[in-house]
């Protein structure tokens, strides 16, 4: 199926841009001398590239060298660890999340935030979060950190300047642009606790185009073993092990739970070697290749052509919740001859489904900028980006296939699927410097855009979302309606059956669920792809008007052909109060639209919410299955801005201090899960099932919950981020900088969202993460040897959970402050040669464990934290320059 309307706008159009890209990413190319001396930034404005210092609004650009003194080789872990605003979780067990890990910034998800790479829109991911805000936004893994020259982060609403997304803020990655030289780094190490090693290589090589351009190839290539922070399974309905403390020998799963050949074989339940848990929690083993290519050619004083491509190929390996005996998935079930089959014949220990993502990244963007004789600049781009996620899904079942005539029907691998999202964009950007007779000329800027993107769902293989005879109650018509035997069921029970259709507990009455076990392939009813195309046209003009007031204004207008249109603006400003002293500030509205994949992802996987599995379906909001729940097609959200700030230098001391606040209507979030029962007597859970039933849903009795993005709420998200930074020099006994960064976000509901939260959702968005983050910094340097050393905090929170006895039958914990200190020594052997040897949270710290039964299965931290939780890392770094 192809989900889409007609256009609205002609061809035309397509010579203007989405709004996405800076309009030159330099007007001149700065000395050497001069670059080293201030920090030359073309985030935050349209106009002529400015320094830092000089900025109306809050930017933060770290060099290569900043990037080169983090530990980790992940380009998300590495912006964490240098932005105190910008957090990033581990997440296994979370479907595609385990592979493509979705960031904040600001407090807000990824999807709030514009990525772009050297100054242009970076696509989005193929993955849509099933849970919270829906968020889809680009794969920041897919950059390597050898790739880049610098990273800028611009922390305000620019929406204005470059469109939809840059709500919370915008992040460029500007690229390697050296024409000789290189550099290759080898990066080892692995976790104290003896697992996850990993090794990293990375290079850079800088070749000749002609006389007068570049080709810059950096690369990477990873291997990372998993970890596991877990203990073994023992919880009150199901523990694997009589030895463990919690097992309970009087307990209704005691029997099955003692039987010889369970306890001979559930070692192995999650794939033999994995790991000595059945239910292992921590990062995934994984491999990557990525490789970026970055070139321009000065056609002649006043023309440069410019392109760069990439190419990521990543997989990575995890699993789902371990399965046990009689857990709803391995069930006795009746034969048509009535003996009795179970998953237990295939996996005698119970199973663990093993989870595999492939995610492919492509892009490849290509453009002409220059200045005409009257001054005009232009800038001509265009540009197509793919991600793909390929799943594979092995060691589990097809439950609903189970077994006919003593032959398994089911496999134990399947392919559920794949995604694919696709982006196509050409932008035009101009700027025109005007002399009004202001301190300095204005500088107007303008241009525009057209924009084609599409979400594809591509369907798995038949046996992954099968809907096999036992997804419904005796499928060989062994009883009759009133609990007597059948004509089948005499002939089986004159056979040795034990059949007794009087028995509503008997095998013969259990219906299982539909699809490979843990995540049902996407079938033919809800695959399709979606499309639609967008324009944008904006303006900015900005100016000097005195020696001490620069400011600048920007208007923007928007049109989705599935949303509408949209006018956004800023005002954004920078008073000189003296030589030492300047107070900036903006003001602003923004708008995102939802993209095609929060409109079309569909999801069925497994879930525990009360320590028992069973299928949680997630179904497009604008699509008939979620229209029969009572949802409505999403609405664009829109937001207001305000940032105000100042900068100082009080001698060496330099100090930045930003308040701002975020407000967002009609913002996009899942709703808690609705629960769905066959039970007639179950109230809505019951009418939540003839829902899904009269929409055609395969398997709507065997689902128990179900969920939607829709329009939840309003929401407010304010915070201050202060950075500061004092270089010390101790002469010959060398010399320390010492730089400090701390955000504070807090997160509020400006509009009651009960209609779609419950109470324990409300309580974890406001309290669930830090609201403090700090960073602190001290780099040393004699000679030959340098020590960086790096303090972070991640202060206080609260969990929640259902079963409590406070406020809307809640219980509580408090989470205290984290620290997490590195420590790492380098030395500078020769001219070529720099060895590295350090550790990443030095004194092994982890955060509290559970204390109120948030967490089963063997997890002991939280999994989706911001707060580090793999504990101690040690590592070696050998990295030769050339």
């Amino acid at each position: 199926m192809i989900f889409r309307k007609h256009p609205k706008h002609l061809l035309a159009i397509a010579v203007f841009t989405a709004g996405s890209g800076f309009s030159i990413q330099s007007l001149a190319q700065e000395s050497e001398q001069a670059s080293a001396i201030e920090e030359i930034i073309t985030t935050g404005s349209r106009g002529r590239p400015r320094t830092v210092s000089d900025s109306a609004v809050p930017i933060d650009v770290f060099s290569a060298a900043d990037i080169e003194s983090i530990s980790h080789t992940d380009t998300n872990n590495i912006l964490q660890t240098l932005v105190p605003s910008f957090n990033v979780a581990r997440q296994p067990i979370s479907d595609g999340a385990t592979f493509i890990r979705p960031a904040q910034l600001r407090g807000l998800p990824t999807d709030k935030t514009l990525v772009l790479v050297n100054g242009k829109r970076r696509h989005r991911a193929a993955l849509v979060s099933i849970g919270g805000s829906g968020t889809q936004g680009p794969d920041i893994a897919t950059i390597p950190a050898s790739a880049l020259k610098n990273i800028e982060v611009l922390r305000d609403g620019a929406s204005a300047l470059y469109g939809s997304d840059a709500i919370a803020g915008v992040i460029n990655f500007n690229l390697n642009d050296n024409r000789d030289g290189g550099s290759l780094t080898i990066d080892t190490g692995e976790f104290f606790e003896g697992d996850g090693a990993m090794t990293t290589i990375q290079g850079n090589i800088g070749l000749p185009l002609g006389e007068d351009g570049f080709v810059s190839i950096s690369g990477e290539l990873v291997e990372a073993d998993r970890t596991v922070r877990a203990e073994q399974y023992c919880q009150s309905w199901w523990c694997v092990d009589p030895n463990l403390p919690n097992f309970d020998p009087t307990a209704s799963y005691a029997a099955a739970a003692l039987d010889p050949a369970y306890q001979a074989n559930f070692r192995s339940a999650n794939a033999a070697g994995v790991s000595e848990v059945v239910q292992p929690w921590g990062q995934p083993q994984s491999e990557a290749v990525r490789v970026f290519v970055n070139a321009g050619y000065q056609l002649d004083a006043d023309t440069e052509a410019y392109a760069y491509a990439n190419y990521s190929d990543s997989t990575a390996d995890g699993n789902f919740f371990y399965r046990y005996p009689g857990n709803g998935v391995i069930e006795d079930l009746r034969r048509p001859d009535g003996s009795i089959y179970s998953p237990l014949d295939i996996f005698p220990g119970g199973f663990t489904p093993q989870f595999k993502g492939n995610v492919i990244d492509f892009s490849l963007v290509g453009g002409i900028r220059g200045e005409l004789d009257n001054g005009l600049t232009y800038d001509f781009t265009g540009r197509t980006g793919s991600s793909e996620v390929r799943y594979n899904l092995y060691n589990t079942v097809n439950p609903s296939l189970g077994d006919v005539l003593g032959q398994a029907n089911t496999p134990t691998n399947f392919r559920p699927g794949d995604l694919v999202n696709e982006e196509t964009q050409f932008q035009a950007d101009f700027t025109k410097e005007l002399d009004f007779g202001l301190a300095s000329p204005a500088v107007f800027a303008f241009g525009g855009s057209y924009m084609a993107e599409s979400y594809e769902v591509v369907s798995g293989d038949p046996a992954s979302y099968a809907v096999g005879p036992y997804a419904a109650k005796d499928p060989w018509d062994l009883c009759n309606a009133d609990m007597t035997a059948a004509p089948n069921g005499l002939t089986a029970i004159a056979g040795g059956s034990t059949l007794d259709c009087s028995n509503s507990s008997d095998p013969v009455y259990t219906a299982v669920g539909v699809g490979s076990n843990g995540f049902p392939g996407n079938s033919p009813q809800f695959i399709g792809t979606f499309e639609r195309e967008s324009f944008g046209i904006f303006g900015e003009l900005s100016a000097e008007f005195t020696d001490k007031l620069f400011m600048q204004g920007a208007l923007r207008y928007e049109d989705y052909e599935d949303f509408g249109s949209e006018i956004v603006y800023q005002v954004a400003g920078r008073y000189e109060f003296s030589d030492n002293v300047a107070f900036r500030g903006s003001v602003g509205t923004g708008f995102r639209a939802p993209t095609p994949g929060q409109q079309g992802t569909i999801n069925v996987s497994t879930r525990l919410p009360d320590g028992v599995p069973i299928a949680q379906g997630l179904f497009p909001p604008g699509g008939p299955v979620a229209a029969a729940l009572g949802a409505t097609g999403l609405k664009p959200e829109t937001a207001q801005n305000y940032t105000f700030g100042f900068t100082a230098a009080f001698g060496d001391l330099d100090l930045t201090i930003d308040y701002y606040r975020i407000d967002i209507d009609d913002r996009t979030n899942a709703i808690s899960p609705l629960t769905v029962s066959t039970d007639p007597t179950s109230g809505a859970a019951f009418a939540n099932f003839q829902a899904l039933d009269s929409a055609g849903v395969a398997g709507a009795n065997t689902i128990g919950a179900v969920q939607y993005f829709t329009n939840a709420f309003d929401s407010r998200t304010e915070g201050f981020d202060i950075v500061a930074s004092y270089p010390l020099d101790f002469g010959n006994a060398g010399t320390t900088t010492l730089s400090a960064a701390m955000n504070y976000t807090e997160n509020s509901f400006e509009s009651d969202p009960s209609q779609f939260l419950n109470s324990e959702n409300q309580y974890d968005f406001i309290n669930g993460d830090p609201q403090w983050r700090g960073i602190f910094t001290g780099t040393y340097n004699v000679g030959d040897f340098s020590l960086v050393a790096r303090l972070s905090w991640f202060g206080e929170a609260t969990n929640s959970n259902t079963g409590g006895t406070g406020p809307n039958g809640l219980r509580f914990q408090n989470l205290p402050n984290f620290f997490q200190t590195d420590l790492e020594g380098q030395w500078q052997i020769n001219d070529m040669l720099r060895l590295s040897v350090g550790g990443r949270n030095l004194l092994d710290a982890f955060p509290d464990r559970d204390t109120i039964s948030d967490f089963c299965c063997g997890r002991i931290y939280s999994s989706g934290t911001v707060v580090p939780w793999q504990g101690g890392y040690y590592y070696a770094r050998l990295r030769a320059d050339f």
